[in-house]
Order: C-alpha cells, then sequence, then structure tokens
C-alpha cells in the first residue's frame, strides 16, 4: 500500500506520544495511537502503564462518539487478547472507526496478526509496514523478547581518552562530569533491569539504582521512579546487607551459579536478606561462572525487555566476547589516566582481526564536558 505524507505524519505523531511512555510501561510495549477524521486529530493516546488502558482506548476516549468513521494510526498492531484490559482491536470495532494503519505487526503470539485479522473481519481497512523501522525502535527490549527469548542488552562504559576505567589503585571517581552522571539516570530510569557483579557492588559501594532529581522528574512528567530490578552475580557470596545496594528500594535478584565452589562454612555465615531480595541459582559454567545466556533467558521468562549493564571490564568483557551486548552507551572523558591505569574491558586473546566483535557508530553527543557515543553491535549472519 502507497501511504501519503499525511499518513506519515500522523504516524509520527503517534510514534511522538508512544515515546512518552518509556519510562513506565514495562513490560508492556511503548504504543501510541492517533485518530484522524476529515483531516483534523480528533483524539490521541499513548500506553502510560501496564495495567492501565492501552493507547487506542485513551484516544478513543479523547475522540468519544466522533470516532466513527475515523482512521486510526497505531505504533503497534492492536491487542485481541484479554489480559489485564480488554482487547484493543475489539474497542476500535465497537467504536465502528472506519480505517486502522499500524506500523506494524506485534510478534507477542497472544496477537500476531490477529489482531489485524479480526479488524479485517469486523469490516474495517486495515494496512500495516508505515513507518515501520521507526517504530521498532520504541520497543527493541520487548519485540527482542518476544521473538528470541532474550532481552535486549546496552552495556554503558565510561572511560578517559586514553580508554582507562580507574586508576592502578582502583580509585576511578570521578572519570566523567555531574552532567554525564545525570544522563545515566535517566538511561537507567528507562529499563526494566540493571545488571552488575558483586565486584562493582564491593569497590564502589555502589547502589545502582535511579535518582533522578526534580528537574528531571518535571521534565519528563514522572510523578514518581520507577526502580528497575537490580540483578547481581554474587556466586561467592561476597555481599553482606549492610552495602548501600541494600538500602535503596527496589527489588534484587542477586544471582549464584549452581557450579560454583563454596564451602560450607561460606554458606552457613550467609545472612538473612531483606524482603526485596531473590536469590537466584542459575546454570553454570565448567569454570563456576554464571551461564550468561542462560541469565538473560531466565530475565526473558521473568519479564524483562531491556538491560541496562553496569559492570566491571570482566563482566562487561565477557558480555562482549560472547555478543550477549546489543548496544554501547560509552561516555569519554576529556582526561589522559596512563598507562598503568586499568582498561575498558576483559577480552580475548583474539589472534585474528576476523575474531574481533564490529560495532556501528549510531550516535555521538556531547553531555557536559563529555561526549556519549552511542554503538551497535554488528551480527554476523
Amino acid at each position: 500500500m502507497i501511504f501519503s505524507a499525511d499518513d506519515k505524519r500522523y504516524m509520527r505523531r503517534a510514534i511522538e506520544l508512544a515515546y512518552q511512555g518509556r519510562f513506565t510501561t514495562t513490560p508492556n510495549p511503548n504504543v501510541g495511537c492517533v485518530l484522524v477524521k476529515e483531516g483534523q486529530i480528533i483524539g490521541e493516546g499513548f500506553h502510560q502503564q501496564a495495567g492501565t488502558p492501552h493507547a487506542e482506548v485513551h484516544a478513543l476516549a479523547a475522540a468519544g462518539d466522533n470516532a466513527q468513521g475515523a482512521t486510526a494510526y497505531v505504533t503497534l498492531e492492536p491487542c485481541s487478547h484479554t489480559g489485564r484490559t480488554g482487547p484493543c482491536a475489539g474497542a476500535l470495532i465497537k467504536a465502528k472507526v472506519a480505517k486502522v494503519i499500524c506500523a506494524m505487526q506485534d510478534p507477542n503470539p497472544q496477537v500476531s496478526g490477529r489482531g489485524m485479522k479480526m479488524l479485517a473481519e469486523a469490516g474495517i481497512e486495515v494496512a500495516s509496514g508505515l513507518l515501520g523501522d521507526e517504530a521498532e525502535k520504541l520497543n527493541l527490549g520487548f519485540l527482542k523478547r518476544m521473538r528470541i527469548g532474550r532481552p535486549y542488552v546496552t552495556c554503558k562504559l565510561a572511560a578517559s581518552l586514553d580508554g582507562k576505567t580507574a586508576l592502578a589503585n582502583g580509585e576511578s571517581k570521578w572519570i566523567t562530569g555531574p552532567e554525564a552522571r545525570k544522563d545515566v539516570q535517566l538511561f537507567r530510569a528507562q529499563h526494566c533491569a540493571i545488571l552488575s557483579g558483586a565486584d562493582t557492588v564491593l569497590v564502589d559501594d555502589a547502589k545502582l539504582n535511579v535518582r533522578l532529581d526534580d528537574t528531571q522528574l518535571a521534565e519528563y512528567v514522572l510523578p514518581e521512579v520507577r526502580q528497575p530490578l537490580r540483578v547481581i552475580l554474587d556466586s561467592r557470596y561476597r555481599l553482606t546487607p549492610d552495602l548501600a545496594l541494600f538500602q535503596q528500594p527496589g527489588e534484587i535478584l542477586l544471582v549464584r551459579s549452581r557450579t560454583a565452589s563454596v564451602t560450607r562454612k561460606e554458606l552457613d555465615k550467609q545472612p538473612l536478606w531483606p524482603n526485596n531480595v531473590t536469590e537466584l541459582l542459575c546454570e553454570g559454567l565448567e569454570n563456576g561462572q554464571v551461564n550468561l545466556d542462560a541469565l538473560l533467558a531466565e530475565l526473558a521468562q521473568r519479564d524483562i525487555n531491556s538491560v541496562w549493564l553496569e559492570a566491571g571490564a570482566t563482566l562487561a568483557g565477557a558480555m562482549a566476547q560472547q555478543q550477549l551486548i546489543d548496544s554501547y552507551i560509552v561516555y569519554i572523558a576529556p582526561k589522559l589516566m596512563g598507562s598503568d591505569a586499568k582498561g575498558l574491558l576483559t577480552m580475548g586473546p583474539f589472534t585474528a582481526m576476523t575474531q574481533v566483535p564490529t560495532l556501528h557508530f549510531s550516535d555521538m553527543t556531547p553531555v557536559g564536558e563529555d561526549i556519549r557515543l552511542t554503538l551497535e553491535q554488528l551480527r554476523v549472519e
């Protein structure tokens, strides 16, 4: 189907609306909807939070009886099943819209073409594929989880201009400036889970939570902060409840490897954890480390769409070498830390350039005195 310039304009507005839900919709996708009649927008809305009305319902409520005969522009195929809310395809049929244009089909097996079929069988004209590539970017995590049963992983790194993350004595506060650190909080807030290791928690006494200030809350119209699940690898049982990590609100998943060598004495001295802490025994490797791919599969089973990896060189390097990272956010500070400082990732050894992971630069943005680089993993098919 050939779409007009007006069709594209209305779908772009729907995409803009959907983007407003990026802090709050998890585990649901971000969806926007615009209702148009006689060349005028008569209703619009976006999905705001799981368990609350979907984008189509908000748009229909705004349009009222005027929705009859309208065209609906939706960033994702309307759902056809009853979950915590009713099916949006049914709501559009009841409102007697004339046409529904979807940016893309929903890969969720509970929908996956059924919504569009339901609309078509009710006599509503249906089309899809309008600005599909742009709509995909709204829900990289949800789509990956639905398609292959894994969350989308973004690795955050911060380094000096010469690629160092800490001095030889371990000191690393602060490589980047305050603006970059505030920027990190916004990225954390958009993810379902934050993944790190015991080393990071112990060395930095890291909280790994979201700390948005009042200005950020006001700018993004957020009444409160949603804390992502904090997933911490600790197969050697080194963490204790007195650490700052455990003094913050929000759920924590402590991950242990089934194959790790742990003495009875170490197990016996384990403390009682707060109610917000859950321990997970995960599939392990022969060396006693957690099977990282198995962990990602487990997180997907727990409805985790997106993971923000903020860890030390060892864990980040292992994830990178196993090609489990989809994209990177790298902050480069205008500092030179010297040859004896610690490197960015522990990887290799590589013996040929064909073994070296290849990335694609997709964005470069100044953040205060630092530069934020966005890179995507290139997959070899």
